[in-house]
């Protein structure tokens, strides 16, 4: 079992920047892959970036590449998102999520956190 605690969201104006956090506990956090997602009202959820438990790969959703940056750091057991240049597309509950495997992009991830509210204004 893996929980997971996300923080750092919150309200920021367009063009500005917000770092959120997700600390996990439990398993070795290591052996997972990490990745965020996203889900604003009405709408699905949907993948924004992952990263691998090895090498640190990440992979990104087209919409925020060049913008979002996710790292980790295993002795933490911390798995960031730093957001820059946000748009009033971007706003919505943002999620990390958990995957004893591969990174993938669709929600197939074995734990989720509840999530940290975002919100951009003009």
């Amino acid at each position: 079992q893996v929980q997971l605690v996300e923080s750092g969201g919150g309200l920021v104006q367009a063009g500005g920047s917000l770092n959120l956090s997700c600390a996990a506990s439990g398993r070795t956090f290591s052996g997972y892959a990490m990745g965020w997602f996203r889900q604003a009202p009405g709408k699905e959820r949907e993948f924004v970036a992952a990263i691998t438990r090895r090498y640190d790969i990440t992979y990104y959703a087209d919409s925020v590449r060049g913008r979002f940056t996710i790292s980790r750091d295993n002795a933490k057991n911390t798995v960031y998102l730093e957001m820059t240049s946000l748009k009033l597309e971007d706003p919505a509950v943002y999620y990390c999520a958990a995957r004893g495997g591969i990174v993938l992009r669709s929600t197939a991830y074995d734990y989720w956190g509840q999530g940290t509210q975002v919100t951009v204004s003009s």
